[in-house]
């Protein structure tokens, strides 16, 4: 009978060693898992930093510009220098949100100014800063889906069992989405002149 137990004994420690291992094995990986989820969500965010700096750099020109031809328009050009300014201080990702709407309201409005002044629109400088300012833009719109699908995938990692044992383990936090203030998610009312 002691031949059996034995063997018991040595089958009952394979299992427990192949479970521990097991176990370890999940953990490396899923702890692998939100490293990679972690660092998407920071080069997604570098990324949105690079098109922000891009845009930022572009703004002193344009306000430059359109302060020679527009000497009323001053309250605007401020208000864009000051959220510039605003802009480049901020490291959070919904404060920088609400600020970069509103500065590109701002800028769209400046850049509406074309039609009130058709030596502004004649500029070649104002052209080729409007068109850049559009393809920044437009890389801005892509950035910023790719960071909060990244935001999306860790946060939706960091909440689901068992992963969240780990991670609450390494204490990894959840990311801010980069998100539009209220204002941007109304429906705008239109009305056509008679």
């Amino acid at each position: 009978m002691a031949p059996l137990i034995d063997t018991a004994n040595i089958v009952m420690e394979w299992i427990a060693l192949t479970l521990v291992a097991a176990g370890l094995i999940w953990a490396i990986w899923t702890y692998n898992r939100l490293v990679k989820k972690r660092n998407r969500v920071k080069t997604a965010w570098s990324d949105i930093d690079v098109q922000l700096t891009r845009r930022h750099d572009l703004v002193p020109n344009l306000v430059s510009i359109v302060q020679r031809y527009t000497e009323h328009e001053r309250g605007t050009l401020e208000s864009v220098t000051e959220l510039r300014t605003q802009a480049i201080a901020t490291d959070s990702p919904a404060r920088l949100g609400m600020i970069e709407n509103e500065l590109e309201a701002l800028l769209s409005r400046l850049l509406m100014l074309r039609e009130d002044y058709p030596d502004l629109k004649a500029s070649d400088n104002f052209r080729q800063l409007t068109e850049q300012l559009v393809d920044v833009e437009n890389h801005l719109q892509y950035a910023r889906r790719f960071y909060n699908g990244a935001v999306r995938d860790l946060n939706t990692l960091i909440g689901q069992f068992p992963d969240l044992l780990i991670a609450r383990a390494f204490r990894f936090q959840e990311a801010e989405f980069y998100a539009a203030d209220a204002s941007h998610r109304t429906t705008p009312q239109v009305k056509l002149a008679r």
